[in-house]
């Protein structure tokens, strides 16, 4: 089984690290006009409100949802529970074509890969479950409730399993203090993952206002039918960035995929639920059952702070711009910032994002993390996330959909960003009926 789930994780998206092995070209700058106008509202049903932010091709869902897990979760349903149920189908029947891809050349081997898929999951779901909270299952309980019969429990619950099996390559920073005009913290989470299959059309942000004692409000930035968190924000200025390692050094230790653990798409929503502070967050890595590689990135408006994690089953290292790791002249310490580009061992991409934040050491802002920092790298493939701390606002940028002009730019670096009133998102008003 392990190896099955690693060969879903290839087969499905690629070797996500190639290109640590090779070299890449930097990128021309990203000139187009950053979009502030306000979201639209759409409609609303009991527990939730559809938004529309964004211009034109570029425009995404922005999904308000209210009241106890399963209210959420029949909320969403109501309100994209079309998307929601396309996102979670075609993510299905893409995971499985790869599959038989990879396994072309043996008919046996594809049939049985094929049926794997459910296994798999099924299989990671189960290593995991004792570490999740009821939430969420009730949320999807209510998804599934909500679709008419149009999505399963099992169907919805293992879409969000897929993180575990197949963890994709990104870039992060934090930077404060003199990295920064106004010494506040900016925080990039640029996510490089599958561009080819149905994520790039189902690009969303679902903002949880959840009922009193359980946690606060925050923001999940991607899919709809997407309860797991990869990339966020929360109303007490937390926000996240991860890059999944399929480079680490011996330090990792041996990772086994589909260990017991903690899932780590949950981690991070439940960071953004219920920690308050840094410390919280911290707290909650270092003493968690972790599953697999990854690097994390918290940062914290309230202390104007940012932590790094080298993160495995077996290691929670705690990283600041003083013991960054890992050491080497492609990645350099660089005072007030902490930084990773693409993966942990990826000479060629640490070091052109090291070039970056050093040729605009004082002066690195949302603007020119946009302009000339994420487009010069090529980072961010599907999408990214720049969070400005002090004026609890993200910019945000998602790759080229279907619905979009097939000449137009495909990656979400070199695309527009849409800027998002963190503020408004949390001062939101349930609807009234």
């Amino acid at each position: 089984m392990v190896q099955l789930a690693w060969l879903l994780g290839v087969a499905a998206f690629g070797n996500p690290k190639a290109g640590c092995n090779g070299h890449s070209t930097p990128g021309p700058q990203n000139l187009n006009p950053i979009d502030t106008s306000t979201p639209r509202f759409v409609k609303q049903v009991p527990n939730g409100k559809l938004y529309v932010a964004g211009t034109g091709e570029n425009e995404f869902d922005l999904i308000h949802l209210w009241g106890t897990p399963y209210q959420m979760g029949l909320a969403q349903a109501g309100l994209v529970g079309d998307k929601m149920t396309r996102f979670i189908k075609e993510t299905y029947s893409y995971v499985e074509q790869e599959i038989v891809k990879a396994a072309a050349n043996n008919t046996q081997l594809a049939e049985i890969v094929k049926m794997g898929i459910t296994v798999a999951l099924n299989l990671s779901y189960e290593q995991t479950k004792d570490y999740i909270h009821p939430y969420v299952m009730e949320e999807l309980q209510g998804m599934a409730d909500g679709s008419g019969g149009n999505v399963s429990l099992v169907d919805a619950r293992n879409v969000q399993w897929l993180g575990e099996l197949t963890r994709g390559a990104c870039s992060m920073f934090g930077a404060w203090g003199a990295a920064t005009p106004d010494k506040n913290l900016l925080q990039l989470r640029a996510l490089d993952w599958d561009v080819d299959g149905p994520f790039k059309n189902y690009a969303a942000i679902v903002v949880y206002h959840p009922n009193e004692g359980n946690g606060h409000a925050w923001a999940n930035i991607g899919f709809p039918g997407w309860t797991a968190s990869v990339t966020g924000m929360s109303s007490t200025s937390l926000a996240m960035s991860e890059i999944g390692v399929s480079y680490p050094d011996s330090t990792f230790g041996n990772e086994s995929y589909l260990a017991r653990g903690y899932p780590f798409g949950y981690l991070i929503r439940d960071i953004l639920q219920f920690d308050n502070t840094l410390d919280d967050a911290i707290n909650r890595i270092v003493n968690a059952k972790r599953t697999c590689d990854l690097i994390l990135g918290c940062g914290d408006g309230k202390s104007n702070s940012f932590k790094g994690f080298q993160y495995s089953p077996h290691v929670a290292n705690v990283m600041n711009d003083q013991n960054l790791l890992p050491i080497a002249d492609w990645h350099p310490r660089i005072p007030n910032i902490v930084y990773w580009g693409m993966d942990w061992l990826c000479p060629n991409d640490n070091s052109m994002l090291s070039t970056q934040l050093k040729a605009y050491y004082g002066n690195i802002t949302a603007a020119n993390t946009i302009r000339d920092i994420t487009s010069y790298v090529t980072t961010g493939n599907l999408h990214i996330a720049v969070y400005d701390h002090a004026r609890n606002t993200t910019y945000v940028s998602f790759a080229r959909s279907d619905r979009a002009d097939p000449k137009g730019p495909r990656y979400a670096y070199e695309r527009p960003f849409t800027r998002i009133d963190m503020r408004a998102l949390w001062a939101e008003q349930p609807p009234t009926f």
